[in-house]
């Protein structure tokens, strides 16, 4: 009976041991197949740079909620996008990515990290990339995703973008590295560019919260600010909880951009990066 227990339990561990081994397996292929993805399109987009286009795409805009996103006066000259409801060109490096997938927005890079990512948005369909891969396919790793009420083209007060905190570096896995005020003071700024237009950001505040309801700063809730008083507390407040001073402020009329990843040093824990757009 000793004997049949014994055995008995050796061939439990070994079926935990060999299913366990297979989980770690098919979660590092997934990601090798899913970065591999990544670095095509990323090849794909620098090829796009040097090319000279044979034709030019057009980005047609959906329909919008005024609203929401609409700032009073369309036709403001400090409106970079105040054409917006017209068919607009995209940029050539972006425009034959766009045709394999038109929830593309933008593409975000950032120096010495490996973020270097086109940038989704479903608005219809909240979250959608979160476990979805640039070709909309199951993906644990997900894609970087604009959250659905903000407006990149207007653009919102304030976007904010998501990523996976992936164990093995990849999507907003680096932005950690933004915890070491010696690595900020060397990438202060980074480019989020539209598929219409290019932009580089200054680099604010970098800080911790919860998602938890009701116990931490609830960042990705402030879209657009409804007065210059609402957007001064939200740069306050990024300001309050910062890991270290960047000495770098934003004032109303800024448009503002967070990046926000998971970090496990608390419950339902957030690493967000707020940066400003300088150009």
């Amino acid at each position: 009976m000793k004997k049949i227990i014994y055995y008995g339990l050796i061939g439990v561990f070994a079926c935990v041991f060999l299913i366990s081994v297979y989980f770690i397996g098919d979660y590092y292929l997934e990601s090798l197949s899913s970065q591999s993805g990544y670095d095509t399109l990323a090849d794909l987009v620098e090829q796009g740079k040097n090319d000279i286009p044979q034709e030019t795409i057009l980005y047609v805009p959906p329909v919008v909620d005024e609203g929401i996103v609409a700032p009073e006066d369309p036709t403001d000259p400090t409106s970079s996008m105040e054409n917006l409801n017209e068919p607009t060109a995209i940029l050539p490096e972006y425009s034959g990515i766009y045709l394999l997938n038109t929830d593309l927005v933008g593409w975000i890079s950032i120096p010495d990290t490996q973020v270097n990512y086109p940038v989704m948005q479903s608005p219809d369909r909240p979250d959608y990339y979160l476990t979805r891969d640039f070709d909309g396919k199951d993906n644990k790793n997900g894609c970087i995703y604009v959250r659905e009420q903000c407006n990149v083209f207007r653009p919102s007060d304030n976007l904010t973008i998501y990523g996976h905190n992936m164990r093995n570096g990849n999507m907003f896995h680096d932005l950690h590295k933004f915890r070491d005020k010696s690595f900020w003071e060397g990438h202060k700024y980074f480019t989020f560019d539209t598929i219409l237009e290019h932009h580089t950001y200054e680099i604010v505040a970098v800080f911790t919260t919860t998602a938890s309801v009701g116990r931490g700063f609830a960042y990705h809730l402030f879209v657009n600010a409804a007065t210059e008083e609402e957007f001064d507390q939200y740069v306050a407040r990024c300001k309050q909880l910062a890991l270290y001073d960047t000495g770098v402020t934003a004032e109303y009329g800024d448009k503002l951009i967070s990046l926000s990843t998971c970090e496990y040093s608390q419950v339902n824990g957030r690493l967000v990066l707020v940066a400003k757009r300088i150009n």
